[in-house]
């Protein structure tokens, strides 16, 4: 029980017609620590009690249970909770100390399944930046749900089946060499993407030869098919090379070419189920009673199925295959209205487990506030963005420790982690502009910060020679150190929170705050000195290690120990 918890429990029990949930909503952190560690404003009970908020605190604060607080006092119309600093400090690292990686762990989710899909790029496209958003949020997220308790299933939802491709043999037919894309094949798939894109405006008839090439492969096609099938092989192997360099992997990559036999069931489906209509020779699903104004569409008037039609395909295979209790899509924001409907035609068809679909939406990433566009060849791809991050980090690690030994693998840890973090640190719903140097950076709010936090402590505690010992009491009540505890307290409510909002920022926001605190601390604590202290100071900075580690492994982040 956290400190909130616990000053909720005990207002609750001489308020009887207040929840401890509205409790726990209404307690607030005040602005000055000379008003106590969390307050309770009585403004709301004094239409209730026909009393002023100040004497109903006064009445409050003097009935309620103060245990785990060293007093409880009502000022004006709050009642402040002060904790017992050195109480609550003991406990904390006691815990910290005999649960170590495990601390924050929770059994919530009593082993059930979570599927995530994430990532999903397109094949025969070079991975961009633009996929970066979805992999790492999504990854994250399986971190987290793992942590109080629930099973994940990673699925790749790869982009590889639509009108595209055959818009793609059309250029490969046109411009292609078998040579060119066989030695670059990702690269010259691009430039032939992109060329075939631009010359639409001039050549419309390119745009009926794609849908010519892509219903042959829709057929079966020897020759379209051969083509598609080296175009997404070619493209796995780049995407591959990228996700074991990123450190994230899959438990499915079931693209969306995986579900073409089996979005006939759906359709007969909603057949029986008399929710098809006709309109204009295509057949719709009304979704006025769930407010939509739009029709889900699911066949067009030429019989061709529609990505809802793949979408509610993939979802009944996932909820039948992998027992899911909740099924995730990280999919950019723009594709909101797509999720609504997808919701509301399970709803239709019976299908209650639908409530339990989320959309995790995100926010653009721009490169010099513009939008990035494969289309428009306007990308900045990732597998180089990489390599360069690790340079940079390798140049700074060089300056601060050329000594370290297996400086290639730091290095790889620091550039990749900066990556992540700096967008994990991002409110999902709000983009970020790319830039690397600011990513890299060991100062500010960073990655390699927060990296760099942890491999100080790690190189205080090697020269202490410590090993942590729960045996001990630990007493440690100076502002610096509160500041600590405060935090580490808090991490597993933390945990909770982010999966709750499904926002790994709260646990990158975290990771800040707690490397700010420590540096802090030992900007104005000698830990190592002889004192009184020293084993308590010593433990503290092992505890933080442990959260800074076990938060930045939430985001699918290292923690080199020397940096």
């Amino acid at each position: 029980m956290d400190n909130k918890q616990r000053a909720a429990l005990s207002l609750a029990a001489v308020i009887p017609d207040l929840q401890q949930e509205t409790i726990l909503n209404l307690l607030e952190i005040p602005k000055s620590r000379d008003l106590g560690d969390l307050a309770f404003p009585a403004f709301s009970l004094a239409k209730q009690f026909r009393k002023s908020p100040q004497a109903i605190a006064t009445e409050l604060a003097e009935q309620v249970n103060g245990e785990g607080f060293s007093k409880v006092v009502a000022t004006g119309p709050y009642v402040n909770f002060f904790l017992d600093k050195a109480q609550v400090s003991n406990h904390t690292l006691h815990t910290i100390l005999e649960k170590g990686a495990a601390y924050g762990q929770e059994s919530i989710g009593q082993n059930k399944r979570v599927v995530i899909d994430l990532s999903s790029p397109n094949i025969a496209k070079p991975f961009s930046v633009g996929h970066l958003r979805s992999t790492v949020i999504g990854d994250s997220l399986s971190n987290l749900f793992q942590k109080i308790g629930y099973q994940t299933v990673k699925v790749n939802h790869l982009g590889d089946w639509g009108k595209q491709f055959g818009l793609l043999i059309v250029a490969y037919k046109l411009w292609g060499s078998k040579e060119a894309v066989e030695a670059n094949p990702i690269t010259e798939l691009l430039k032939l993407y992109v060329r075939i894109n631009e010359d639409l405006k001039n050549h419309p008839e390119y745009d009926d030869d794609a849908r010519l090439w892509f219903r042959k492969l829709e057929n079966g096609d020897p020759e379209a098919m051969e083509l598609w099938q080296w175009f997404r092989d070619e493209s796995l192997l780049e995407f591959n090379r990228i996700y074991d360099q990123m450190g994230v992997s899959f438990d499915s990559l079931n693209g969306e070419a995986f579900y073409n036999d089996k979005m006939a069931n759906v359709v007969e489906i909603l057949s029986a189920k008399n929710l098809l209509v006709e309109s204009e020779g295509a057949l719709v699903v009304d979704l006025t009673n769930h407010g939509i104004d739009h029709p889900a569409l699911i066949k067009k008037s030429d019989g061709a199925t529609l990505y809802i039609t793949r979408d509610l395909a993939a979802a009944l295979y996932r909820k039948q295959t992998y027992d899911a209790s909740k099924i995730i899509y990280v999919v950019g924001q723009e594709q909101a209205a797509h999720f609504k409907q997808l919701k509301a035609v399970l709803k239709e068809m019976g299908y209650d487990w639908s409530q339990d679909l989320t959309h995790v939406s995100f926010g653009l990433v721009t490169k010099n506030g513009q939008k990035l566009s494969t289309r428009k060849g306007n990308v900045i791809l990732l597998e180089s963005t990489i390599s360069e991050a690790i340079k940079r980090a390798e140049k700074q690690i060089e300056a601060k420790n050329p000594d370290l030994k297996d400086k290639k693998a730091v290095a790889h840890a620091v550039g990749i982690g900066a990556i992540k973090f700096y967008d994990l640190k991002t409110d999902r719903n709000n983009g970020y502009d790319f830039d690397l140097e600011a990513m890299v950076s060991f100062e500010g709010e960073t990655g390699p910060y927060v990296q760099y936090a942890y491999a100080r402590i790690q190189s205080i505690l090697r020269k202490a020679s410590y090993r942590p010992d729960s045996s001990q009491t630990y007493s440690l009540e100076d502002a610096e150190s509160w500041d600590i505890i405060s935090l580490l307290q808090a991490f597993p409510t933390t945990i909770k929170r982010s999966v709750d909002k499904f926002e790994p920022s709260i646990i990158a926001k975290f990771a800040l705050n707690l490397a700010q605190a420590f540096n802090k601390f030992y900007a104005h604590t000698r830990i190592l000195d002889e004192s009184p202290e020293r084993e308590s100071r010593l433990a503290l900075s092992y505890a933080t290690a442990t959260v800074l580690k076990e938060s930045l492994r939430l985001l699918g982040i290292e923690a080199p120990d020397q940096m």
